[in-house]
């Protein structure tokens, strides 16, 4: 009988342990994400950005919920907790283009550094670039244009 109760009550430290050793697996499979974002073209902090975290699931979808962080005037944020897996990022500021990257968390501490651009010109359609004049250019003198009498 004593055997019995030594045997269960080992069982019982054992699964015990593996339930303590799964839950510190958990803890360690969340990372601290630092931001850093600049400006593209002088290397200033852009302060003020929104920066936008999504969970994305294994099919590459992107799941309910996200959080949203404010970089501060020296374009930095921060937060720890992030789970492991892949997150998409985006960064939105007044008077640049929207950026956005999906990214692989597999690490404690990983710092993201984003460039962000001034917006480009726009295509149409409707303007042919080719066949514009310049303000500078008039058109040449055509005689056959002129109505004959």
């Amino acid at each position: 009988m004593k055997k019995i109760s030594v045997v269960l009550i080992s069982g019982m430290v054992l699964a015990l342990a593996a339930v303590v050793l799964a839950q510190d697996d958990d803890y360690d499979s969340v990372a601290a994400l630092s931001f850093v974002v600049l400006k593209d073209y002088n290397g200033k902090p852009v302060r003020n950005a929104s920066v936008v975290l999504h969970p994305v699931n294994k099919k590459g979808k992107q799941e309910r919920g996200g959080i949203e962080l404010k970089a501060d005037a020296d374009g930095k944020c921060y937060f720890d907790g992030i789970p492991y897996g892949k997150l998409r990022i985006q960064v939105l500021a007044t008077g640049f283009q929207t950026f956005g990257q999906d990214y692989e968390i597999n690490q404690p501490k990983l710092t993201i550094t984003v460039k962000m651009q001034r917006p480009q010109g726009q295509y149409s359609i409707y303007t042919d670039k080719q066949n514009d004049t310049k303000k500078d250019e008039t058109p040449p003198a055509n005689d056959s244009a002129k109505p004959k009498q």
